[in-house]
């Protein structure tokens, strides 16, 4: 007997669809290296870069064919919890960006005491001969930066304080 209910809830910017476990084994993901991917689905290919990882609140932003996707995914336990009204990171505040990788600072999309909302780029980060924008995941004001166009930065490194 096979289950047809949703197993995967998926937001990617503003589009929203469900996955089902068929559906996922239908496709193909070739690992390019630790940040590239090639997904074959269909006859079709797409390549696509991890760009940002926030695992706490399952959210992933991925560029494909240049334009960055924010993409949250939901499994059965989330969307149960979300109807129940306990949602996984829903007053979650965060306190700082931190570079997701080493690299090198080409951009400061932001300034002290700007207000952010979710989705906002907050800078340019340059890691493996590719630009990645660094974005926001929850509304927020920037506090301090803590570093400057041109700077080298380690993985971790603070980026970006929030207030």
């Amino acid at each position: 007997m096979t289950n047809k209910k949703p197993a995967y809830k998926v937001k990617a910017n503003e589009f929203e669809f469900t996955l089902t476990k068929e559906d996922i084994d239908t496709v193909d993901l070739i690992k390019k290296s630790p940040v590239a991917f090639n997904i074959v689905h269909n006859h079709r290919s797409v390549n696509a870069i991890l760009v940002a990882a926030d695992i706490t609140s399952k959210k992933l932003t991925i560029e494909i064919d240049g334009e960055n996707f924010v993409v949250e995914i939901k499994d059965e336990l989330d969307l149960m919890l979300e109807k129940m009204g306990f949602g996984l990171a829903v007053n979650k505040q965060i306190k700082e960006i931190k570079a997701p990788m080493p690299g090198l600072v080409l951009e400061i999309a932001v300034s002290v005491g700007q207000e952010v909302k979710e989705g906002d780029k907050i800078l340019i980060l340059q890691a493996m001969k590719m630009e990645n924008s660094i974005v926001i995941h929850a509304s927020a004001t920037i506090k301090r930066i803590a570093v400057s166009t041109g700077q080298a930065v380690e993985k971790g490194q603070v980026l970006i304080e929030l207030g």
